[in-house]
């Protein structure tokens, strides 16, 4: 079964660390017992040197005849000295146990009956001098001197395992306050998170969070901009409805209910109308029509299918619709909101068109843009008010056609929700509006 590790931060470095710590510190303890070994082993083989030379120096044959010798047997001496004349007589020894002679000088290894000795030969003038070591013993002290070097690191390693559990959690503490801020927030709480305090691998993702926070914030005093709007504009002909729907009532004969029926289907398709249009740009608000999806369609193309698609609409009040230019090319766009945009581009300006004028639509190409040209002969809109024919629900005062004044506003939705431009002019041609929408080409 394959381990897992927590997903939490603090505790996958504190695992990860702690286990690095852990097995740095057996290594090197490890490393250290071994190096402490052989070098208690160099010592001990050095100091075997030393005693053998001093004492071949220090040996005198007593009384000056080469038969005597001199016995230590003291107990608790790890050492076995035994020395010799050339003649193979002993003149010295510590210990009962009779090393062999050996005849080469250097270090061996040899095994008596109460153990295995390190030997160390040597010959100083006259003397043959050995000098050996219980292997036993000189093990133990061995393994004490490495275990002393091996301590500190067993210490040591808490110690860093405490100091990391610490660090980390002083590292960590502005991401938990983050997280903390973030938790107790409610939902219209959308004010930016502290940035200044934070480590460098987590502040690009604390700004990004800040930056939609302030998308979903921009969205939300949209969408209650929208909902007030909206419950302002709806208040007006629900009211006008009623009114209506109160005439029709009371109406005492046919031509009086007549008029006020035609007078209440009126104001339902008025009132539809509305209720269309607040739906349309409800959709394109901003934030919500990012994600519908682009592709390249040809403009032209489109266009002429949206001016048929107005065209009954134009011959029941005679006026002259058509297309004067239709320059190729494709743009990338989404099909839905390219449909709304225009169908209300063709609708506004047949509104606002006098019974027996003209509309001409126009599809040009330039060396970097796409353009859509509406104009109309009606009577257009002052330059003062060109700017607040863009915000929704404005109206100019004193218009005679009737409308939400969200025509303009959802065409100016759509037009930067794609990146392309919208202008409102005077028409040279038409005397009326010319609107202008310049669609950015894919070089």
């Amino acid at each position: 079964m394959p381990l897992k590790i927590s997903n939490s931060l603090r505790t996958r470095l504190l695992i990860l660390l702690s286990a690095a710590i852990v097995l740095t510190a057996l290594a090197q303890a490890l490393i250290a017992y071994q190096t402490a070994r052989s070098e208690a082993d160099e010592i001990f083989d050095y100091h075997m040197q030393q005693m053998a030379i001093m004492l071949g120096s220090g040996i005198t044959l007593k009384g000056g005849s080469p038969g005597a010798q001199v016995q230590h047997d003291e107990e608790g001496f790890d050492f076995v000295v035994q020395a010799w004349t050339a003649d193979g007589i002993s003149v010295y020894r510590t210990h009962q146990s009779m090393l062999p002679q050996l005849g080469v000088s250097g270090f061996a290894e040899v095994t008596l009956d109460d153990g295995r000795y390190r030997v160390f030969a040597t010959k100083v003038g006259v003397i043959n001098v050995q000098v050996a070591q219980d292997l036993d013993a000189r093990l133990e002290m061995a393994r004490k001197l490495a275990l002393r070097t091996v301590v500190p690191i067993v210490l040591i390693a808490p110690m860093l395992m405490l100091l990391v559990w610490v660090v980390v959690g002083a590292s960590l503490k502005p991401v938990l306050l983050a997280s903390r801020q973030v938790a107790l927030r409610q939902a219209d709480e959308l004010e930016k998170l502290e940035e200044a305090t934070l480590p460098d691998e987590i502040r690009p993702l604390v700004h990004e969070l800040n930056l939609l926070f302030a998308r979903v914030r921009k969205a939300f005093d949209a969408q209650q901009r929208f909902v007030a709007d909206a419950a302002h504009e709806l208040r007006s002909p629900l009211a006008a409805l009623k009114l209506q729907l109160e005439g029709l009532r009371r109406s005492a004969d046919t031509s009086t209910r007549d008029i006020a029926m035609g007078r209440l289907t009126s104001g339902i398709d008025r009132a539809t109308r509305l209720v269309e249009q607040l739906l349309v740009l409800a959709r394109h608000e901003e934030g919500i029509v990012n994600s519908m999806p682009r592709e390249y369609l040809p403009l032209s193309e489109f266009t002429k299918q949206a001016v048929a698609d107005v065209a009954a609409l134009a011959r029941e009040r005679s006026i002259d619709i058509g297309i004067t230019t239709a320059d190729e090319g494709s743009i990338l766009v989404a099909k839905d909101a390219l449909g709304i945009l225009l169908g209300n581009v063709l609708s506004n300006a047949i509104k606002y068109t006098p019974d027996g004028g003209t509309v001409d639509v126009a599809v040009v190409r330039t060396a970097s843009e796409l353009q859509l040209r509406t104009e109309d002969s009606g009577p257009g809109i002052p330059l003062s008010e060109r700017e607040r024919v863009l915000d929704r629900f404005y109206r100019i005062a004193g218009a005679s056609a009737s409308g939400s004044g969200l025509g303009l506003s959802i065409v100016k939705s759509i037009v930067e929700f794609h990146g392309a431009s919208l202008s409102l002019s005077e028409s040279e041609k038409l005397g009326g509006l010319k609107v202008c929408i310049a669609f950015r080409l894919e070089l």
